[in-house]
């Protein structure tokens, strides 16, 4: 959610005209985040986030839009597009194709309790309950080809030890797609689910944001990535008590096969590795813009070296 287009008072009040949420008040860049570039807009009818898509490719962004729409209709509390007045959700702004959500109550929090963790969990059970429904399907554009691609694109870039690692992980996960992940469970899923993109009010789960790279992928894989994020502190201690009310409260609402137990620990990896790949990118290649915050990418690195030695369980065992 950085900025990398500049949007003024004209571009919006332009906007606005397409839409039934009232005449433009005040507006705001957003610096959090990495990709896009993000605006709060306030109107005389309500707050909302506009988004200017500086990367996704333009055929994805009715996928994202309607997926958004269809857990909003299972009530999975979310980021929810406004439709405009000829019934479509996107349009453009500065030559970018944008969307303006409803603004979500409440904050994302930088170092939850098990409280909210517990919170979390039964969110993204009912989510992963309600994409069953929901029959399009998207590809994981950072998948294991990405980052094999990335990892050209990098070598001149890492020192030779960095370099044998995401080398020797790439492999490793390869060898995995075919053994260990073969036949577990599959829908849309987040993909993204840090802390910042999640929403909390009075303790409990008042929206889930940024679903830009939600994809049909592995649903181990959306735990996967929220367990690298919301068990481990930045500073790298795991936080077991905040994991396993999470995955308590999600296992009340979804089985977790056992299958997806078996490959937990080769999961966490390939989470860790997608966003060590992602960031050393990010760091390597930054976009240019206005407001902009590029995520050092080393705490992925120590993660993935850690769950190369020894992963926490998907479910704590007494």
């Amino acid at each position: 959610m950085s900025v990398y287009t500049r949007v003024n008072e004209d571009d919006l009040r332009a906007l606005l005209a397409d839409y039934s949420i009232g005449e433009l008040e005040d507006h705001k860049g957003i610096a959090a985040g990495i990709t896009n570039t993000n605006y709060f807009v306030d109107t005389t009818s309500g707050r909302w986030v506009l988004t200017l898509f500086e990367q996704v490719d333009n055929g994805s962004l009715p996928f994202f839009m309607q997926l958004m729409d269809h857990l909003a209709g299972h009530g999975v509390p979310g980021a929810h597009p406004v439709a405009r007045n000829d019934g479509g959700f996107l349009s453009r702004v500065q030559g970018r194709p944008a969307a303006l959500v409803y603004r979500l109550s409440g904050a994302s929090l930088i170092s939850p309790t098990a409280r909210h963790c517990g919170s979390l969990g039964g969110v993204v059970a009912e989510m992963h309950r309600a994409v069953r429904s929901f029959d399009q399907i998207q590809p994981n554009p950072r998948n294991l080809e990405w980052i094999a691609n990335a990892r050209d694109e990098l070598a001149s870039k890492l020192d030779a030890p960095t370099l044998a690692l995401l080398d020797d992980e790439i492999a490793f996960q390869h060898e995995c797609v075919h053994a260990r992940y073969a036949g577990l469970p599959k829908a849309v899923i987040h993909a993204d689910m840090f802390r910042d993109n999640v929403l909390f009010d009075d303790g409990r789960v008042s929206g889930i944001i940024d679903f830009y790279y939600a994809c049909h992928d592995y649903l181990l894989f959306d735990l996967a990535v929220i367990c690298n994020d919301w068990a481990f502190a930045d500073d790298g201690r795991h936080l077991p008590k905040q994991w396993q009310a999470f995955v308590d409260a999600y296992a009340r609402r979804r089985s977790i096969a056992a299958a997806e137990h078996a490959a937990w620990p080769a999961m966490l990896r390939a989470a860790a590795l997608r966003f060590w790949a992602s960031r050393l990118v990010d760091y390597h290649f930054p976009m240019d813009g206005d407001v902009t915050h590029v995520h050092d990418p080393s705490p992925f690195e120590q993660l993935l070296r850690r769950h190369r030695e020894q992963t926490p369980a998907l479910i704590a065992t007494d």
